[in-house]
């Protein structure tokens, strides 16, 4: 295992992936950890994680390590617009510190929809939505700040996320339907800890740049979900067409539906060297930690 930057880490959002990351980087050297609630901060820190609660939209200050080794920003935006204050807010508070690298969590979305066509690292962002437009925002701040502090700056777009607790278990177990195969893109989605992987990677590695974080086996979202069933022992998902999609499932679901893009993970196993699992790999994995599967 390579060494990680010297000096502290400090990583700013610890949801479902930083609170794993978080876990994992505590083990191996100093980090200091910043979450926005006191009973998040509760439980990160029972797993023997340094941990502040700090508002990042009230312009909380928060002490920057004096020996700050490297930046882990796993934060989404918040607002409207197509730009990310928060992170901007956050970038001010650290001052004049200079890590020797800044690692920003993006997401694939900036590609926005290319109607099922194959994208990487170098095709031209094209956001369709406040959302993806303020993470594009975001990357372009990390750049720029990393650049004039002589920081190597490696920014991850990563698909959507699944893992032990982050399956559709509940919608299954309702009935709820999806929409059908031939209706439907492809799908790009990767387990919680080939991202954790790959922001390590990321971190001891002499790469910059950016990188898809994605599992290389695109698939429909019925696809994906009736693999859930099968493995969990539970009824496949009754699968419906546009028309009747609309009105049975939710708002946010339905805009995740509508892009559809083939993302390319090539340097994410070439220069990150990792190797993510394929679908029905990870799927085994989180249902054994969650004591469930077939």
């Amino acid at each position: 295992m390579a060494n990680l930057p010297v000096g502290t880490c400090l990583l700013a959002g610890c949801g479902y992936a930083g609170a794993r990351l978080a876990r994992r980087l505590a083990a191996r050297g100093p980090v200091l950890a910043l979450v926005r609630s006191e009973a998040s901060a509760a439980a990160l820190a029972r797993s023997g994680v340094p941990v502040l609660a700090v508002d990042l939209d009230g312009g909380e200050a928060f002490p920057v390590p004096e020996a700050l080794g490297s930046v882990v920003y796993l934060v989404p935006p918040g607002g409207a617009g197509g730009t990310d204050g928060r992170f901007r807010r956050f970038l001010a508070a650290l001052g004049g510190a200079r890590p020797g690298v800044l690692l920003y969590v993006s997401t694939t979305g900036v590609y926005g929809d290319t109607r099922g066509a194959e994208v990487d690292e170098a095709t031209p962002p094209a956001p369709g939505d406040d959302r993806a437009r303020q993470r594009l925002d975001a990357e372009g701040q990390a750049r720029r700040w990393a650049e004039a502090r002589g920081a190597r700056c490696a920014i991850l777009r990563v698909a959507a996320i699944y893992g032990p607790h982050r399956l559709p278990l509940d919608r299954l177990r309702r009935g709820e339907p999806v929409l059908r195969a031939e209706d439907s893109g492809p799908g790009n989605r990767i387990h919680v800890d080939d991202l954790v992987a790959a922001c390590e990677a990321a971190l001891e590695r002499p790469v910059s740049g950016v990188f898809n974080v994605t599992d290389g086996w695109p698939e429909p979202m019925a696809a994906f979900t009736t693999r859930v069933a099968a493995l969990a022992g539970l009824a496949p998902p009754r699968e419906v067409g546009w028309s009747e999609a609309r009105d049975l499932l939710s708002p946010g679901l339905l805009a995740f539906l509508r892009e559809s893009r083939r993302v390319c993970n090539d340097r994410l196993v070439r220069d990150l060297g990792v190797a993510p699992r394929d679908p029905e790999a990870g799927l085994r994995a989180s249902l054994a930690e969650m004591g469930l599967g077939t």
